[in-house]
């Protein structure tokens, strides 16, 4: 791995219990009042991202799966198959206890991994990439190789470069690890002519949901 990609790896490990709580694990005022105006852009894309999935008999892929909330969603709606991958092992920690605490153990798989260097002999029905590309420099290559991995649909979550949250996050991650925004400019060049991929760029909250689907 990279210096950088050291640095957020090594930030997300201990941010682990406190990026779990977003998704309404803590109950603290402080905490609900956070999540409803600085957060609702990870609550969008989440029901956005399970809208888009027919998950029933369905395999997919969570990259940078976090504590597993996606995974876990969709082996409750009967996928067949969830494997998720982050690069910080608190994340994986979590992921697998709430898989197991949902009793849908036996539909999910999670392991410590760089996306970079997975392989798998089958593509996935759909490809899970939220929170992710945030901390990605290289972005072209790493939308290439999920798009090789999708048979269907692969959804991504891209920050946007505008605003006044954009500019708050600028300051807060200067010291934790690099982050990376954009402008649906950057965007449509990073995913025109993505091989075999027609690609869709909506505006939600203070994020940009890409979905590539299978031509």
């Amino acid at each position: 791995m990279s210096a950088s990609t050291d640095r957020t790896r090594e930030f997300f490990h201990g941010y682990a219990g406190d990026f779990n709580a977003i998704y309404g694990n803590s109950n603290t005022p402080v905490n609900a009042l956070v999540n409803r105006w600085f957060r609702r852009s990870m609550r969008l894309r989440f029901e956005r991202t399970l809208a888009g999935i027919d998950a029933p008999g369905a395999t997919i892929l969570d990259v940078g799966c976090g504590p597993g909330h996606y995974s876990v969603e969709l082996a409750r709606r009967s996928a067949a198959k969830v494997i998720g991958v982050d690069f910080a092992e608190g994340m994986i920690d979590l992921a697998r206890d709430q898989a197991r605490a949902a009793g849908v153990e036996a539909r999910c798989e999670f392991e410590v991994a760089d996306v970079h260097a997975l392989a798998y002999p089958e593509p996935f029905d759909y490809v899970i990439v939220m929170g992710f590309m945030d901390y990605v420099e290289a972005p072209r290559p790493l939308i290439e190789k999920i798009a090789a991995m999708t048979h269907k649909r692969a959804f991504f979550s891209f920050p946007t470069a505008h605003g006044l949250l954009a500019w708050q996050r600028k300051l807060r991650y200067r010291r934790r690890c690099p982050l990376y925004l954009y402008t649906r400019r950057r965007l449509e060049a990073l995913c025109d002519d993505v091989p075999g991929m027609r690609a869709t760029i909506d505006p939600i909250d203070r994020d940009y949901f890409v979905t590539l689907e299978r031509r």
